[in-house]
């Protein structure tokens, strides 16, 4: 009896030891929350994983809600990547040591937690403003129809022949968009409480029915009839984000970063609806789309 008593311990702290190992071995450096059920999000955790040197735990939103915290004390994690509005207002209450990075939001949050920074998907007017003077020179006046917090966005830019219309709802959406006769093309401004599968449906009628083209929206609604939309490069963003990550791992304050839209983007176009509103689109252009339509 006594003589197995020290294997027994020995036992028992092997097993252990074992645990701790395991432990350890097991826990993430960089928590990541995001609906993997998304393809944006999809993009963005493929970008993080070629740029950041760290391990890498994925969980979704229902997993973390109201238990974050606890989540990143277990994974002893560093950095916390929010990838929504609620993956980020969760995130918004870890200790201000956490650095926290955010995508998939539509407007930049007011964050003044510090050790903060991350992406925002506002429409890159600028870039679509470049692109229909350079190819598309028939189309001159352009009606933006969006929130008033993405038009306040927007209106930093002064661009000229840009005319802005806020709305609230998908009603709203859907009467602007009916009264606007003069425009050359509307640009809807991604929103998904306005961009409503019953109000889409309504506008691309609108749209057809007049010869007034529909732009920038996202790939699924140039497929679904819109001339054309400039996407953010999602997997781009994911690989600033993993930088961004790596960077905060060695002890850099992100905080110093400004949140900022999306850089690089991706053009689709559908040469069906060109061809049903007598549009033509250079051969040029058609080449440097990432997707035609049909």
């Amino acid at each position: 009896m006594n003589c197995s008593t020290p294997r027994i311990f020995r036992l028992v702290f092997a097993l252990l030891f074992a645990a701790i190992i395991s432990g350890n071995a097991s826990a993430a450096e960089v928590v990541l929350v995001g609906d993997t059920q998304l393809k944006p999000a999809l993009d963005i955790i493929a970008g993080v994983k070629k740029t950041l040197s760290a391990s890498l735990r994925v969980y979704s939103p229902a997993e973390v809600k109201g238990r974050l915290k606890s989540i990143v004390e277990r994974e002893e994690a560093k950095v916390v990547i929010a990838l929504g509005k609620e993956p980020l207002s969760e995130a918004m209450t870890l200790p201000p040591s956490i650095p926290v990075i955010f995508d998939l939001v539509v407007t930049p949050p007011a964050v003044n937690r510090p050790n903060t920074t991350g992406f925002y998907l506002a429409t890159p007017v600028r870039p679509y403003a470049e692109l229909l003077r350079n190819h598309l020179q028939t189309i001159k006046r352009i009606a933006v129809v969006g929130s008033r917090e993405q038009l306040s966005i927007l209106a930093r830019e002064r661009i000229p022949l840009f005319e802005s219309y806020s709305v609230r709802t998908p009603y709203e959406l859907v009467n602007t968009v009916r009264q606007l006769d003069e425009a050359d093309a509307i640009l809807l401004l991604p929103d998904a409480s306005l961009l409503t599968t019953a109000a889409m449906d309504e506008a691309y009628l609108l749209s057809f029915r007049r010869g007034i083209p529909l732009l920038g929206i996202s790939e699924k609604h140039v497929k679904q009839g819109a001339l054309l939309a400039l996407v953010v490069d999602m997997i781009g963003v994911g690989k600033t984000i993993g930088e961004y990550a790596t960077k905060a791992l060695h002890g850099v304050n992100i905080g110093q970063f400004a949140p900022a839209p999306g850089k690089r983007f991706e053009l689709y176009l559908n040469t069906d609806t060109a061809r049903r509103m007598k549009i033509t689109l250079p051969e040029q252009m058609v080449k440097t789309a990432k997707r035609t339509f049909p």
